[in-house]
């Protein structure tokens, strides 16, 4: 089968950064499906095992954690599934990625593709949406109010991919005021459109922004990217025993400012139940195909803003290279073999 891969972690303008290569058709065993690959999506998290992580193993590393496609052949113990089935995932990372021609991923994690959408519009969606789901609705709880606080949800970063899912989220399924952020005037109304009551600018102090609406100090604040630059304005705006939570990686993140107020801090990685094969795993294949509902009803939408054609190294190059950019709406997905 036909994949795109490395052999040494580095920079992407590095020709041997992601190169074309085959490898033998994987064989499903277990809880496994074996996935014929449609589309795959990019993220940063591409970025960042590229960047950093060695292969092991047959010395190459295959990424990619967001795909749909048909399944080509289950395990001897699935039960949820059949081939034939259309799905999309986001896989562990804890094992090869989809960006190859067939995949493998346990069919806990993966549901039935909503059918409203094509490959590429789905491959946008799974590991987005499973971590402003679980952001959401299992570290925030924003079905919890905060005793005193203002029923309202920052979002920094409404317009990336995260931040696209978690407006149409808590948009659709709470009663919260929701505010994002974004600097350009495209990523202005794409946040708005997305369903943002409110969209202030992250490139200027934020907490001044947020009195300035007059909704009361926020229950919940939700940093999808550039926390660090953005925690002593958090610490000022959100409401005493307020809930915070973050997905990037801040080099340091002092926590003692917030002792104060009592808040309490959530870090979210979509990928600890599939790398620690919780007791709840499968929340994330239900959680997908709630997804997968919300959108057939029309009630969320595709998050993807670039389409590329066909999946190789040289289109994830050009991938790889808008996500580092950080300047992104939405998602990009490549589609597609030949």
């Amino acid at each position: 089968m036909r994949a795109v891969a490395y052999r040494e972690a580095g920079p992407i303008d590095r020709p041997d950064s992601l190169l074309d290569t085959e490898f033998a058709d994987p064989v499903a065993s277990g809880r496994d499906l074996l996935v014929d690959v449609k589309a795959v999506s990019v993220n940063p998290v591409d970025v960042k095992v590229r960047q950093s992580t060695a292969p092991t193993g047959n010395g190459w590393k295959t990424l990619g954690w967001d795909a749909a496609g048909i399944i080509r052949a289950v395990g001897p113990d699935v039960t949820g599934f059949q081939p034939g089935d259309e799905v999309y995932y986001a896989g562990s990372i804890a094992r090869a990625g989809a960006n190859a021609e067939r995949h493998l991923v346990d069919e806990r994690i993966v549901a039935r593709k909503p059918r409203s959408l094509d490959w590429a519009e789905a491959a946008a969606l799974p590991l987005t949406a499973i971590t402003a789901w679980e952001a959401l609705f299992d570290r925030l709880e924003v079905r919890r109010q905060v005793p005193g606080a203002a029923d309202v949800l920052l979002v920094i970063g409404g317009a990336g991919g995260v931040g696209s899912i978690a407006i149409q989220l808590a948009r659709q399924l709470t009663d919260l005021t929701i505010i994002g952020t974004a600097s350009r005037p495209e990523t202005r109304d794409w946040v708005a459109g997305l369903g943002a009551h409110h969209v202030v600018d992250h490139s200027q102090p934020l907490a001044p922004q947020i009195a300035a609406l007059g909704l009361g100090a926020p229950a919940f604040v939700f940093s999808t990217t550039h926390t660090d630059g953005h925690l002593a304005d958090i610490v000022e705006l959100i409401a005493p025993q307020g809930r915070f939570a973050l997905i990037d990686d801040p080099a340091t993140l002092d926590a003692l400012p917030f002792k104060r107020k009592s808040v309490s801090l959530h870090w979210e990685l979509m990928f600890t139940r599939s790398l620690f094969d919780t007791a709840d795993i499968a929340e994330q294949g239900r959680l997908l195909a709630e997804v997968a509902t919300l959108v057939d009803a029309g009630r969320l939408r595709t998050t993807l803003t670039e389409r590329m054609t066909p999946i190789n190294a040289e289109n994830l190059k050009r991938a790889h290279r808008m996500v580092e950019s950080a300047s992104m709406r939405g998602k990009v997905v490549l589609e597609g073999w030949d």
